[in-house]
C-alpha cells in the first residue's frame, strides 16, 4: 500500500471517529438538557420551599446545617443541589429529632414490639414519610449530578471531534502532497 492511500484511509477513519464524537457530544448535551428539565419540573411540581431567614424552621437547626440551608432561605426547591441540602441538612435533622436518633427500621421494630404505643406508631409513620421524601430528593440530586457529568462528556466529545476533524483534514492535505513513489527496476 502506498503512502497516499494510507493517508487517505487513516484520514477517512479519523473523519468517521470525528462524526461519532460529534454524535456522542450531541447525545450527551441532549441528555443533560433533558435530565435537568425533568428534575426541575418534578421538583417544581412538589412546591417545596426552604424556610425563610430568621424563622424557627431555620434557626432551630444545628449551626452546620443552618449554614447550608440558609444559602437557599425562602427559595423554592428546584435543583439537584438544593434537593441534596434539603434532604441531608433539613429533613434528616428533623427525622433524628422525631425518632430520637433512631432509624425507621429501629422505630418500626420497637413499634411491632409495642403495638399499643400510639406515640411510637406516629413516630414510625412520620419517619417513614420523611425518609421516603428524603430518598426521592436524593434521587433527584443523583440524576442532576449525572446530567452535569453528561454535560462534561458532551464538551470532551466535542473537543475530541474537533481535534479528529483537524487531524483528518491534515491527513487529507498530506495525502494530496505525497508524490508517487518511484518503482525500482
Amino acid at each position: 500500500m502506498n503512502r497516499k492511500m494510507l493517508d487517505k484511509l487513516l484520514s477517512s477513519a479519523g473523519l468517521l471517529v470525528a462524526i461519532m464524537l460529534f454524535t456522542a457530544s450531541f447525545g450527551a448535551a441532549w441528555a443533560n438538557s433533558f435530565i435537568h428539565s425533568q428534575v426541575h419540573d418534578q421538583l417544581a411540581a412538589e412546591k417545596i420551599n426552604f424556610p425563610a431567614s430568621g424563622t424557627a424552621g431555620l434557626t432551630s437547626l444545628p449551626a452546620a446545617d443552618q449554614a447550608k440551608v440558609a444559602q437557599y432561605a425562602g427559595q423554592q426547591l428546584l435543583t439537584g443541589a438544593q434537593a441534596e441540602v434539603f434532604a441531608d441538612n433539613y429533613i434528616a435533622v428533623h427525622l433524628k429529632l422525631i425518632g430520637g436518633g433512631k432509624t425507621y427500621a429501629e422505630l418500626s421494630s420497637a413499634s411491632l414490639a409495642a403495638p399499643n404505643d400510639q406515640v411510637l406508631v406516629g413516630q414510625v409513620q412520620t419517619v417513614f414519610r420523611g425518609e421516603t421524601l428524603r430518598g426521592l430528593l436524593l434521587n433527584a440530586y443523583a440524576f442532576d449530578t449525572m446530567a452535569t457529568i453528561a454535560l462534561y462528556a458532551a464538551y470532551i466529545s466535542f473537543i475530541g471531534g474537533v481535534i479528529m476533524l483537524i487531524l483528518s483534514g491534515l491527513g487529507f492535505w498530506h495525502a494530496g502532497t505525497v508524490k508517487p513513489a518511484r518503482r525500482s527496476k
